[in-house]
């Protein structure tokens, strides 16, 4: 049997409930807030991402934007343990910085727990480098690890500029 297709679109306030669900299998410590959440979908200032495979929320990310800057943040990336393995990190992360380029960043940055060493796995092949360690960042005092990856900027037809 073929594999499922994964779909990535943005979310929509009807997503709270399953982003919810996700972000508590996903994390056991450090957990957003359902209000937290809510609050991510309807700021300007963010744009959150769901995947899909066959019509479920196989997880999400939530990227931020500051007026002034060209670099957008990864604030959080999430995928229901269900659905690992099945490149569902590697299309959210697609799809933030698709966001962030239409946004005009020039960078994307994000912080992973210093000890998370299949996520700083994951990013180190999407590309992103090692930026500053910031220490006890974690509520239980763990470091985090800032990366960044710097974004091709795009010409007007939607190419990579070369």
């Amino acid at each position: 049997m073929p594999p499922s297709a994964l779909a990535v679109r943005r979310a929509r306030k009807s997503d709270l409930e399953a982003i919810a669900a996700v972000e508590n299998l996903s994390f056991d410590v450090d957990r957003f807030s359902r209000s937290a959440l809510k609050r991510l979908l309807a700021v300007m200032t963010a744009d959150c991402r769901v995947a899909e495979i066959d019509g479920r929320v196989a997880g999400y990310v939530a990227i931020l934007f500051r007026a002034g800057t060209l670099v957008a943040r990864i604030y959080s990336i999430a995928v229901d343990p269900a659905y690992r393995g099945r490149g569902v990190a590697q299309g959210l992360i697609a799809a933030a910085e698709q966001a962030a380029r239409s946004r005009g960043a020039r960078s994307l940055r994000l912080e992973v727990r210093a000890s998370n060493k299949a996520a700083l796995s994951l990013y180190e092949r999407a590309g992103f480098t090692f930026l500053e360690r910031k220490p006890g960042y974690y509520q239980n005092g763990e470091d985090a690890l800032r990366l960044e990856k710097h974004l091709e900027p795009r010409e007007a037809g939607g190419r990579s500029a070369l």
